[in-house]
């Protein structure tokens, strides 16, 4: 097995891009991230990888809360804006209310994670079980506020939609 052949077998299997919102009640961050699933229907599970080493892991472990906002396909580049931790001067507040954060309105819902304001659909978790994974930990969290549109949800971002990869 060559690393190179893994590395394009990996980049080739489908996998969405998506924003996580993370709070600890006083920091608030939001990453791009690809592995989101669900993974249990009663109760309604969702589990994220997120870097091991990221800001946005310690705020899920010690906030106990994550959200995942879904892109609409032709919001492939605002991912980018969140590569890296929203930096403190990047976010911005009235009256004790975060509005925006690197540039893109932002909402909180029912734990107080951040959610992309112009997200096609949103999900807020309360973190229920995690497992460290090496380089990633998974965070599984139980859905406890939805937003989106009553029909179907349009057509999402996905990683094939970017220049971006990751994997191998």
């Amino acid at each position: 097995m060559t690393d190179r052949l893994r590395r394009r077998v990996l980049w080739a299997m489908p996998t969405g891009l998506y924003v996580i919102g993370s709070s600890d009640g006083e920091r608030l961050n939001l990453m791009t991230a690809n592995l989101v699933v669900q993974v249990a229907t009663e109760p309604k599970l969702v589990a994220v990888a997120i870097d091991a080493s990221s800001v946005t892991v310690g705020l899920v472990r010690r906030g106990g809360c994550f959200s995942v906002s879904l892109l609409a396909r032709e919001d492939r580049a605002l991912v980018r804006r969140f590569v890296k931790p929203v930096p403190p001067e990047e976010v911005v507040t009235r009256d004790g209310v975060v509005l925006e954060m690197a540039g893109e309105a932002v909402e909180l819902h029912a734990t107080g994670a951040p959610v992309v304001a112009r997200a096609v659909a949103w999900l807020d978790c309360e973190v229920r079980h995690r497992l460290e994974l090496g380089s990633h930990e998974l965070c599984v969290g139980e859905v406890v506020a939805v937003g989106g549109p009553d029909a179907d949800v349009p057509a999402v971002l996905r990683m094939e939609d970017t220049r971006m990869n990751y994997g191998g």
